[in-house]
Parts: structure tokens; C-alpha cells; sequence
């Protein structure tokens, strides 16, 4: 059964978007809140013409975007389902886990758990000025610099996160971190090797339009948001010892926190 609509509140706008974005941006919420589930069959060409009042061409757009954004699969002479394994839950908690010497980033062993194959490319590693949140963040003086990490993490090949690591270079210098490899463990597991094992991490998430950076390295099928995270790691004197900048893309990700009463 198709969702009813809410009552509107507050300044009656029109939606501005085409139709077939709208149905599409409909669809879209139904597959990811699992009104339509993991396999099930979208609703026929007919049925959609009539839910949303659309011609035959402007329902096939819209199953298009769906389609292009990996939601959907469609195949001809069989109804388009939806797409098996359609969004990565992440429990940003376990980012500060540290991995037993020889083992893989937890992030890996983690998505291994999903059935996919995991891994990050390491695209450079660089002293920088970093953005100004950051620098704030690191307690960085003004024109200050850090260690940068670039990576791009991929899932059964496919770019689903892009990563910008800032360190204080009184770490890093002289450690792995300057080093243009893969770090054996994670970060965490060497910060902890160094004196500084993660204590407390803070997250500072907001949905952005993407950078033509992060469009380009995600492979963004449209004008769809991304997952942006300021993550702040602090050490056990409260220092800040990282700064990462992550970017996901909006539609197949979602964020898992867990809350204890105060």
C-alpha cells in the first residue's frame, strides 16, 4: 500500500522538482525505510501511472534514477526489485576499536560480515593546510599544517566512501603515518603503538551537495547528497590527535548510534 502523505506544515510550497524526481524520490524512501523489502517487487508501470498520476515515459525516468543510484534492478520482461544489500550500515563506535596486531582495519573485517569484499585505496599522503573546521579542530595555528591520509574505501570494487585523515605532525613525524603504504590494523592500532590510543571520538555529521571531488570519486548517479562526518579523535590527555573528513554517499549508507541514559 502506498504511503499516505502528511499534513503539511508551516508555509505551503510547491515541490519545484520534475515528476518523475518525485516519484522517484517517493520510491526511494519506501526501499529505504524497508516498506518495499530486499527483493520485493516495485509496484507494475500501470499501478505507478495511476498512484502518481504519470504517463508511461515519465514512470520509466524515475525508475531510471532509481535504477542508476543501485536501488533497483530491473530486467527486461520481469518486474523491477529491489536491490539486495542496498545500504551499508555503520556503527561509527567501532571506528575506535583497535585491531589485534596482524589482523585487518576493523572497518574491513566488519563489511566482510555483509558478505562483500572490502578495501581501501591510498590516494596520497601529504603535508597540508587542512579546512578550517579541522584546523580548529587539531588546534592548528592559523596557516598551519598537518599530515593528510587520502583514501577511497571500496565495497565488491565500487567507491562508497572518500576519507581525508588529518594528523598533528609532531605525531606522525618519523612514525607510519608518513609512510605512502596501507597501515597494518588502522590508525588506531598505531596511535596506541605511539602513546596516544583513541579515548574519545566526536562526530560532527551534516548532509551536504557534494564536492565535484567527492561526485567524481563516489560515481554519484545524480544530484544526490552525501554523508559528510568531522570526526575528532582525542587521546588520553584529551588532545586531539586526528581529523578525519568523510564523505558517503547519502543513499546507500546509514549511521548507527546507540544512547545509555545520563
Amino acid at each position: 500500500m502506498p504511503r499516505t502523505t502528511a499534513p503539511q506544515t508551516g508555509e505551503n510550497r510547491p515541490d519545484r522538482r520534475s515528476l518523475h524526481q518525485r516519484i522517484a524520490a517517493d520510491l526511494r524512501d519506501e526501499i529505504m525505510t524497508g516498506d518495499l523489502a530486499l527483493g520485493a517487487d516495485l509496484p507494475s508501470t500501470t499501478r505507478l501511472k495511476e498512484r502518481f498520476d504519470a504517463s508511461n515515459a515519465t514512470v520509466q525516468k524515475a525508475l531510471q534514477l532509481l535504477k542508476d543510484e543501485q536501488l533497483v534492478i530491473g530486467r527486461a520482461g520481469a518486474a523491477v526489485t529491489v536491490r539486495e544489500h542496498r545500504q551499508l550500515t555503520v556503527r561509527p563506535a567501532s571506528s575506535l576499536d583497535v585491531a589485534d596486531r596482524g589482523r585487518p582495519y576493523p572497518w574491513l573485517a566488519e563489511t566482510a560480515k555483509h558478505g562483500g569484499t572490502a578495501r581501501t585505496r591510498l590516494l596520497a599522503v601529504a603535508e597540508t593546510a587542512p579546512p578550517a573546521d579541522v584546523a580548529a579542530a587539531l588546534g592548528l595555528p592559523s596557516g598551519g599544517t598537518a599530515l593528510l591520509r587520502h583514501q577511497l574505501l571500496l565495497l565488491d570494487e565500487q567507491p562508497v566512501e572518500l576519507v581525508h585523515a588529518y594528523y598533528p605532525l609532531d605525531i606522525a613525524r618519523g612514525t607510519a603515518l608518513m609512510e605512502h603504504r596501507r597501515i597494518r590494523g588502522g590508525t588506531p592500532a598505531l596511535l596506541t603503538e605511539l602513546g596516544h590510543s583513541p579515548r574519545l571520538g566526536v562526530d560532527h555529521v551534516s548532509a551536504r551537495v557534494p564536492t565535484q571531488e567527492q561526485y567524481e570519486a563516489l560515481r554519484l548517479p545524480g544530484d544526490l547528497p552525501v554523508l559528510r562526518t568531522l570526526r575528532v579523535v582525542y587521546g588520553p590527555d584529551e588532545r586531539p590527535v586526528e581529523a578525519t573528513v568523510m564523505a558517503k554517499a547519502g543513499h546507500l549508507y546509514e549511521l548507527r548510534y546507540e544512547f545509555t541514559p545520563a
